[in-house]
């Protein structure tokens, strides 16, 4: 089978090709924008000497716990584990742990150590993802073929700039700590993506390999409650406070109309009652775009999902189908047509910020340690964050008054916004601590390989 054919007897789907990672679009903006400051803190001032050592252990603590946890997430996997790309569309563990790496000695060390000598010259070329303003990249499709550098190699290149990193971290140069936050926050968007591509790419092996905990059985939740918001003139996007993304700025007032937001995500046996009930085969279910995708990969099932409907392939290895865990590895095309189905739609990405900004900030995230939604829980507003990023009807655009930066920094965000749509809140394979209510991910309609779900929304009763 060609690495992104569809085949019909096989409900692990191939991915489409063609598709730049989302994890990695942030990068280029912060290291050449100058908006990389955070020396001051106190209106606009200088911190004082104390508080500038604090900040700087404190970043100092955090830049070594990341790190060390990409490596922890590869403790389990073999050394064959580690080349694996079953498409395309997805990164061998190994390009993971190395392009993070790539990312601190391309934009830290390199210009801003005095002294620092690369590792290996031909690293920038082999770890440099698509940011064509850095230079050429080796091709994506073909990161499997990267049996050189070793694992060995890599860790012993983490090892250096780690080292590195300490000394620059150390000197306290004004203007770096945003930009080693930025790092910080990419090499999570890896930890997630390292996982969700392993998932993939393990998934084709018939002996269905075991990393993550099985799900104890979860039976089926109580039928989904509606909470109703009012709406009215409401403000969107980050709030100036901590890190965040460019695409989440500037912040805005939209106006919004009453709704109502499902309690809790939509759970495997809810959305197995679809699957009986034909709906995969009911075109008036589905847009258009939508159905030539069912009939193009003859799609019958979330991703994962064998034919019985009884088992999935999680992390875990071949597990049990709980009907009251939370359904995952569903396209927007998938959740629009289930919503259609019930009677409801997708929530707009600005209807979900506006609920969950008023929600703590608590879920089922990767910390967790099992790699795999959780059972659902019929509390108000269950879910919003963590255990599945949850499918909106709003199209990837910029907000008012967005501007991307010229030159090479344009390449980072403002040329994605076409074509895809947005989903918030994280996932089972997200870091609590990277999430947020104004994070915005972004996926093209037909993708599914991350873990994906849905929550309903309506009219207010």
């Amino acid at each position: 089978m060609g690495c992104c054919c569809a085949n019909s007897s096989n409900p692990l789907q191939m991915l489409p090709r063609s598709i730049p990672t989302p994890f990695t679009r942030h990068i280029v903006a912060f290291a050449q924008s100058g908006c990389h400051s955070l020396t001051t803190g106190l209106g606009g001032k200088t911190l004082p000497d104390t508080a500038r050592q604090n900040a700087s252990a404190t970043l100092m603590a955090g830049y070594q716990r990341i790190r060390a946890f990409s490596e922890q997430l590869c403790d389990p996997l073999l050394t064959e584990d580690m080349g694996l790309q079953a498409c395309a569309d997805v990164s061998p563990p190994r390009w993971h742990l190395a392009h993070t790496t790539w990312f601190f000695e391309t934009f830290l060390l390199k210009p801003h150590l005095a002294g620092y000598r690369v590792f290996h010259p031909q690293f920038e070329y082999l770890f440099n993802s698509y940011y064509n303003g850095i230079g050429e990249q080796f091709a994506r499709p073909q990161r499997h073929l990267l049996s050189r550098p070793t694992d060995k190699d890599v860790y012993a290149w983490r090892q250096q700039v780690d080292d590195a990193m300490v000394r620059l971290i150390e000197q306290q140069q004004p203007g770096l700590t945003d930009l080693v936050t930025l790092g910080l926050n990419h090499e999570q968007q890896h930890q997630e993506l390292l996982l969700t591509d392993l998932k993939y790419s393990l998934s084709f092996n018939p002996l269905a390999p075991t990393l993550g905990q099985p799900l104890a059985k979860a039976d089926s939740p109580a039928p989904l409650s509606f909470q109703s918001f009012s709406g009215g003139l409401v403000e969107i996007g980050a709030s100036g406070e901590g890190f965040a993304f460019d695409n989440e700025t500037p912040r805005h007032r939209v106006w919004l109309e009453p709704f109502a937001l499902a309690n809790r995500p939509v759970s495997n046996g809810e959305f197995r009652a679809f699957i009986e009930d034909g709906g995969y085969r009911r075109p008036e279910l589905w847009l258009s775009d939508g159905w030539a995708w069912v009939q193009a990969q003859h799609s019958q099932r979330p991703l994962y999902w064998h034919e019985d409907l009884d088992r999935h392939f999680t992390l875990a290895g071949l597990q049990p189908l709980h009907a009251g865990q939370i359904l995952a590895h569903v396209n927007y095309y998938e959740a629009d047509a289930y919503a259609r189905w019930v009677g409801k739609r997708l929530p707009t990405e600005q209807e979900w910020e506006h609920a969950a900004a008023a929600q703590p900030l608590q879920g089922h995230f990767v910390e967790n340690g099992s790699y795999q939604p959780s059972q659902a829980r019929d509390t108000a507003m269950a879910h919003l964050f963590g255990d599945v990023w949850e499918w909106t009807a709003s199209a990837y655009l910029p907000y008012p008054g967005f501007q991307a930066a010229a030159g090479a920094v344009g390449e980072y965000n403002g040329k994605f916004m076409c074509n895809q749509m947005v989903l918030r809140g994280g996932s089972c394979a997200s870091s609590r601590e990277h999430v947020r209510a104004s994070y915005r991910n972004f996926f093209y309609p037909h993708h599914r390989w991350q873990f994906s779900g849905i929550r309903l929304a309506g009219d207010p009763s």
